[in-house]
């Protein structure tokens, strides 16, 4: 039996006791009962053989990171130019659970997402298609988006890497799109993806399209008659423009027969609906599954209609920076060598190029969606966004949506865009939650008839947010019907009597009608703006467009 100086150390043995050396001690002893007293090494990353030219035919792109529509139109481009594509399915729960499993500590929610999506896959390939290891190495690639600045985002590289060896899959492929530098792989030289005209031609038809597609998507389904319609016809217009995109027809020709198939959708957009505006970072506003916690789908089920942002805003904020950044370097003379700085760039050319570029794509986005009935619709303008933004976020901050999310909100409630704007910002995402926690809070108390909601996703807090959307969206749906009573009343009309004259007139009943924005946030009390004057008899409407009569004064 033990007695007491065994079992409690005395004063003196404790002022001897070597506190490192007894720590070494137990870690050592752990690591023999848990069979880790091997040699270790510290892992390196390192680039994984190449995608080369010769393995086109017989290795598999894999893509996701985007909306369903985006990713499968990617898909049906890339197929159209030779390459064997497949894209994944949206980010879940399960995405999630493989990400932390296999993933860093203490990542933000889309790299846990994205980087486990793909762990997923590789699984599911090995674990229940039977493939083997070294074969899904051979035939499978991966291409995603990476960037730099003060966000995790410049490290999905190494995390992909990471996660892709602790999970057996050591040397699998992963090719990077950087948002500056054009297409490179991070593992290595770039060889299996001939970067030339027709490749470029072809994603920014897959991103267009699916942009265009999207927006008619949010436009027509909170207002759809029969539940389900805008689902299965949207659902027909992504086979239409994907066979055209792989078959490399004319991608007009595709957007019209969608057009015609959305164009049967019966609609009623006398139902008010609060328009919700999406901001925030960029991967938590897009997705469409468990990363949000579906919030699209949620803030419709709760009565809402939804302004997404879409991918080509973010081409233009792209395009914006290299200006912005350009005008300011011309002028810095102690910095280059030439006179105005910029000694080794033709700054006249440059700019020329920038501004050829931002034209492109504006000119491209509006032929589509005028081709698939995308009507009214206005790409946010980069340079008023940056001015309303600077006096209360520096427009030189990078990372993230930089100044544009303090922008929108604030173009949301002083141009009535959007009766509530809800900020989606990851857990973990430094930038977002800068601007969303900080920031924003000084822009609510300067605009106090703002609805404003910034969320925070982790991935198990669905029941949280959706909660406290279900409250703000409370005070939308109230704030909606105030206005629409308000133009009602500003017209002598009713509600009742705005949707009887609505549902004689085939214009307002179509699905690809759009109420010009007329200052009102709510797309009802727009249309009632609009059909209200419409309702008076065609004799008074003429007796008041006429002038009136100058005024004598009474003479004495």
């Amino acid at each position: 039996m033990l007695n007491e100086t065994e079992i409690f150390p005395s004063v003196d043995q404790l002022a001897n006791l070597d506190v490192d050396a007894e720590l070494a001690k137990f870690e050592a002893e752990a690591r023999r009962e848990l069979g880790l007293d091997g040699e270790r090494s510290h892992w390196r990353d390192v680039p994984a053989p190449d995608f080369t030219a010769s393995q086109r035919a017989k290795t598999t792109i894999l893509v996701s990171g985007l909306t369903m529509a985006h990713d499968f139109f990617v898909q049906g481009a890339l197929a159209g130019q030779g390459y064997v594509v497949q894209h994944m399915d949206c980010p879940d729960n399960d995405a999630l659970r493989f990400g932390k499993e296999f993933g860093n500590r203490a990542q933000c929610n889309p790299t846990y997402f994205t980087v486990g999506n793909l762990v997923k896959y590789l699984v599911h390939l090995r674990d229940e298609k039977g493939l083997a290891t070294d074969e899904i190495n051979d035939r499978y690639v991966f291409l995603t988006a990476g960037a730099c600045g003060p966000c995790r985002f410049g490290m999905y590289a190494t995390e992909y890497r990471k996660a892709l060896r602790d999970a057996g899959f050591d040397g699998f492929r992963v090719i990077l799109f950087q948002q500056t530098g054009g297409l490179k792989q991070a593992t290595g030289e770039e060889k299996g993806l001939k970067m030339d005209p027709p490749f470029f031609i072809a994603i920014l038809k897959a991103l267009l399209a699916g942009d265009v597609l999207n927006a008619m998507m949010y436009r027509i389904r909170p207002y759809e008659v029969e539940a389900g319609a805008a689902n299965r016809a949207v659902e027909q217009c992504k086979k239409v423009i994907y066979e055209h995109l792989n078959g490399r027809k004319s991608i007009f020709v595709a957007l019209n027969k969608a057009r015609r198939i959305l164009e049967a959708v019966k609609v009623d957009r006398t139902m008010i609906r609060p328009k919700v505006s999406i901001i925030g970072e960029f991967w938590a506003m897009t997705t469409e599954g468990d990363g949000n916690y579906q919030l699209q789908k949620f803030l419709e089920q709760e009565g809402g209609e939804c302004d997404i942002q879409l991918v080509t805003a973010w081409l233009l904020y792209m395009i914006w920076e290299q200006r912005w950044d350009t005008q300011r370097r011309m002028m810095l003379r102690g910095t280059d060598d030439a006179r105005r700085g910029l000694a080794t760039v033709d700054v006249r050319k440059k700019m020329i190029g920038i501004a050829v570029a931002e034209r492109a794509v504006r000119a491209i986005f509006q032929a589509f969606a005028h081709a698939i009935g995308l009507y009214d619709y206005h790409l946010p303008d980069m340079n008023a966004i940056a001015e309303v933004a600077q006096g209360h976020y520096a427009n030189e901050l990078r990372g993230g949506e930089g100044h544009m999310e303090v922008g929108k909100l604030i173009l949301n409630v002083t141009h009535k865009k959007a009766t509530m704007t809800i900020s989606v910002k990851p857990f973990g995402c430094m930038p977002s939650s800068g601007v969303s926690d900080g920031v924003q809070t000084i822009i609510t108390e300067k605009y106090p008839e703002a609805i404003f909601l910034p969320i925070e996703t982790s991935g198990d807090g669905a029941v949280n947010v959706q909660s406290r959307v279900q409250m703000m969206m409370f005070k939308a749906r109230l704030a909606a019907k105030a206005e629409v009573e308000e133009v009602c009343a500003k017209h002598g009309v009713t509600l009742e009597q705005v949707r009887d004259y609505v549902a004689k007139s085939p214009r307002f009943r179509d699905s690809l009608y759009r109420a010009r924005h007329l200052h009102r946030g709510c797309t009802t009390a727009n249309l009632v703006e609009e059909v209200a004057p419409r309702m008076r008899s065609r004799w008074k409407r003429m007796v008041d467009r006429l002038p009136l009569p100058p005024v004598v004064p009474a003479t004495v």
